[in-house]
Order: structure tokens, then C-alpha cells, then sequence
């Protein structure tokens, strides 16, 4: 039986915390679950306006939850952010590692400004955090680390973006390497992959086109922030406790099927 407070007594890392618009995004849905389970949050965000609405919402609801405004892409950032969780809340047990931005073109279109930016937001930024985030959870007797990955990472999506998609594969080839590198030290390192969820990220999108990736997943319904949040919970939770190395697809079954397959349903 699951308790009240999955996450109580933990602390946790959430980059990329802030939302952009009224709509949630990952991070600050996953930033509100954290808090609701138990966990003392450290919000981090390049923009501090955006991380400071998600602490409003929480300690709104009597959570505890603090702001870093960080850089993610620069390295001494990101020590900073790690160091700044531990003497603000004595350890960190969980890091949810979500920051990302678009990265458009075929490979015959590619920018190299854009190529760098692409991998360096959602690659490097993952792998400079857990650089310094590690050590802290091996102290604090182990911890949970999770990647924000994309469906894209897995299989080709609607948009040509290379430079994203190329990202996003990276960090599921880190998740599998990490998980074997330090599993022994007690971390947990797994991924989430999320589909054609309906969150600011997706940008501006047509009601066409969103009727039309909420009809080519087999569920036929239409993803959220939400959704990925809440296996963010469950894989920062105890009761994850032997989960390690997976890619976690949330996406409705999207990727069980070809596009034959669901045919019928874009018809």
C-alpha cells in the first residue's frame, strides 16, 4: 500500500522548472508532485520569473521548495546548483533532469549554431548536473536520477529536427551507461520518453494537428504535463527500488504500433 507521502524526507533537483504560458509544463508538474509527495525541491531555471511562479504554486500549498536561477549548459553552473541543494537541505536523493529546447532540420539542413545549441541544452546539461549530483546521493546513502527524453529520441517523429532528436537519443544511450556505472552505488538512473503530449513545449500547433497526434495514439487521448510527472514520482519513490536503466514511453502506445496500424484511427 502506497503511502500518503511517497517522497517524504527526500530532496530533489527539478531543472527546467518554470513553464512558459498558463499551461503547465513538465517540470513544473513534476516540481508540484514532488512537493505534494514530501520532497524539499530545488527549482532551477534559466529564467528566474518562470521558476519563481512554480515556488508561488507550491508553497501556496504549504510545500517546501526553493529557486536557483542556472544556466544548465555551463558547467560551473551546474556545480553551483548541486552545492546549493545540499547546503539548503542537507542531501539530494532525486534529480529530474528536464531541460530542453527545439532543434530543427534534416541533416542537410542543419546549423552548426543550432546543432550545438541543441545537444548542449538537452545533452550536455544532463550530463553536467549528474557529474556533480552523483557524488552528493552516493552520500546521502543512494538516489534516483531521471532523464527527460523524447519519442523522438527512439523512432523518427512528425518534424524533421536532427539536432533534438539526435540529443534526445543521447540521453537514452546516457541513461543505460549511468544506470551500470553507478548501480552499485545505489543510484537509480532511468528515462522518460514522452509523446505528443499537449504542453507548452509542443509550441503553437493547429487544432488540426493536435487532433491528429491525439488520434495516432492507440489510447486515443490526449497527453499531459501531468502524465509525465506522475512516473516521475514513481521512479523517484521506493517503490521503484529494483528499476534501473529503463526507457520509460509515455505516449499513449504510440510506439507499440506502426502506421498501418493506426490507420483506422487518423481516418
Amino acid at each position: 500500500m502506497m503511502s500518503d507521502k511517497r517522497l517524504q524526507g527526500k530532496t530533489a533537483i527539478v531543472t527546467g522548472a518554470g513553464t512558459r504560458g498558463p499551461m503547465l509544463g513538465t517540470g513544473q508538474a513534476t516540481a508540484l508532485l514532488f512537493a505534494r509527495q514530501g520532497a524539499n525541491v530545488l527549482l532551477v531555471d534559466l529564467d528566474l520569473a518562470r521558476a519563481q511562479e512554480t515556488q508561488a504554486a507550491i508553497t501556496a500549498e504549504g510545500g517546501q521548495a526553493t529557486v536557483f536561477q542556472a544556466d544548465v549548459t555551463q558547467e560551473a553552473s551546474c556545480r553551483a546548483l548541486v552545492d546549493a541543494c545540499v547546503e539548503r537541505y542537507g542531501a539530494l536523493h532525486i534529480l529530474f533532469n528536464n531541460v530542453g529546447v527545439a532543434g530543427p532540420g534534416k541533416v542537410t539542413e542543419v546549423e552548426e549554431a543550432v546543432w550545438n545549441r541543441a545537444l548542449d541544452a538537452n545533452l550536455k546539461s544532463a550530463v553536467l548536473v549528474s557529474k556533480y549530483a552523483v557524488p552528493k546521493m552516493v552520500a546521502a546513502g543512494g538516489g534516483s536520477i531521471i532523464h527527460v527524453s523524447s519519442i523522438d529520441g527512439l523512432r523518427a517523429g512528425m518534424a524533421n529536427n536532427i539536432p533534438y532528436s539526435v540529443a534526445k537519443g543521447g540521453l537514452i544511450t546516457l541513461t543505460k551507461a549511468m544506470a551500470v556505472h553507478h548501480g552499485r552505488e545505489g543510484i537509480r538512473v532511468n528515462c522518460i520518453a514522452p509523446g505528443h503530449l499537449y504542453a507548452p513545449f509542443a509550441g503553437d500547433i493547429s487544432e488540426e494537428t493536435r487532433e491528429l497526434r491525439r488520434k495516432a495514439g492507440p489510447l486515443g487521448t490526449e497527453g499531459t504535463a501531468w502524465d509525465v510527472a506522475w512516473a516521475a514520482v514513481f521512479l523517484a519513490s521506493d517503490e521503484a527500488r529494483w528499476i534501473s536503466g529503463v526507457v520509460l514511453p509515455i505516449d499513449a502506445g504510440l510506439l507499440a504500433a506502426t502506421p498501418l496500424a493506426v490507420l483506422d484511427n487518423l481516418r
